[in-house]
């Protein structure tokens, strides 16, 4: 198998890319439901780099020094971080972060922001080309625009 000479230099952090997991918010989905939602899809391991539970915990799911599988064509430069919900009740994209998860997520991006002060924030749907999609459910830019 070949591999291309940057494969070994340290990867550039341009993105901190938020998603959700795309599930309802009165259903649990577990780290290692999504570890197999996602080796089912055919990726090696979970593609986000983070995972971050309703209940606050804040799951190291890939090292930041391996590219992700959270979003075509930025994964080389971007870190992936997902909540678990952003469906509600009925099945609809909305914004179910509760307080533990917002709290870790602000936690979260404050210390990337300094480990990578010029990355920018976004979320998936800001990325995609698909103008369906909704991930994460609320705008990351706008939200995190002072951090």
């Amino acid at each position: 198998m070949e591999s291309s000479k940057d494969e070994y230099l340290p990867r550039e952090i341009k993105l901190l890319v938020i998603h959700c997991s795309a599930t309802r918010c009165n259903v649990r989905f577990s780290v290692e439901q999504l570890r197999e939602c996602h080796l089912q899809r055919g990726f090696l391991d979970i593609g986000y780099h983070f995972y971050i539970t309703r209940d606050g915990v804040l799951h190291h799911c890939r090292p930041i020094s391996e590219m992700g599988a959270h979003v075509r064509g930025f994964n080389r430069h971007s870190i992936g971080i997902c909540y678990e919900g952003g469906l509600n009740e009925d099945g609809k994209p909305a914004d179910t972060r509760t307080a533990a998860q917002r709290f870790a997520l602000i936690d979260l991006l404050t210390i990337l922001r300094h480990q990578y002060p010029e990355a920018q924030i976004a979320g998936h749907y800001q990325l995609s080309a698909s103008i369906h999609k909704a991930c994460p459910c609320f705008d990351p830019r706008k939200e995190y625009s002072e951090l």
